[in-house]
């Protein structure tokens, strides 16, 4: 087996927040941040993809994030990991993107296309509509944008409740509340639907 060596195995090797302090030094796009855009790359554009709906808009949504990591680089100040604060830049440019378009255009998508089983279904009754499903894409449009992308941050991508608290600026227990009110809200608009944690 080859071992890697030189600075591109020397970076490798370095914590997110540690290379993101060096990249804060480079002039231009080093290794340090060559090695944070690499990393980073899948997770950001699984995030927009997921909160935007399609890959053209994932994909130019992920492109102005990796221009805000490399414009603010200097600006992450270690307070939080390097990867939440990436998120936060991803969440926030794609709230933007999905009011500027209008909700009419967009869709959320998860990873997998998941469905849900009415309650009557779950439990071995015969359901009154035979293969009655929703889908989840379709409920979650109900909910308003930041409900909507803490869901899918939470369940979708399983985002501790402490890293959602930090990327929306708000405490942990008023997370938690947020998160059981927009669940509480989905069981409300679709009572026949069974919402599993």
């Amino acid at each position: 087996m080859i071992v890697p060596q030189g600075p591109s195995a020397d970076m490798a090797t370095r914590s997110d927040e540690a290379l993101a302090a060096l990249a804060a030094r480079e002039v231009s796009d080093g290794p340090a941040f060559n090695e944070l855009l690499a990393r980073m790359k899948q997770p950001v554009w699984r995030v927009c993809y997921r909160l935007l709906g399609n890959e053209d808009d994932a994909r130019d949504a992920a492109q102005e994030v990796f221009l805000k990591m490399f414009t603010c680089r200097a600006q992450f100040a270690q307070q939080s990991k390097y990867s939440t604060w990436v998120h936060g830049i991803a969440l926030r440019t794609c709230l933007h993107l999905r009011r500027g378009r209008g909700r009419r255009q967009q869709r959320i998508v998860t990873a997998e296309p998941h469905t849900m089983e009415t309650q009557a279904t779950a439990s071995g009754a015969p359901a009154q509509q035979t293969g009655m499903q929703l889908d989840l894409r379709a409920m979650l449009e109900a909910l308003d944008e930041e409900d909507r992308a803490m869901l899918i941050l939470k369940y979708a991508e399983e985002y501790r409740f402490e890293d959602l608290a930090e990327l929306f600026g708000i405490s942990l227990s008023a997370c938690k509340m947020r998160v059981s009110r927009a669940r509480e809200k989905l069981k409300q608009l679709y009572p026949d639907v069974m919402l599993d944690a």
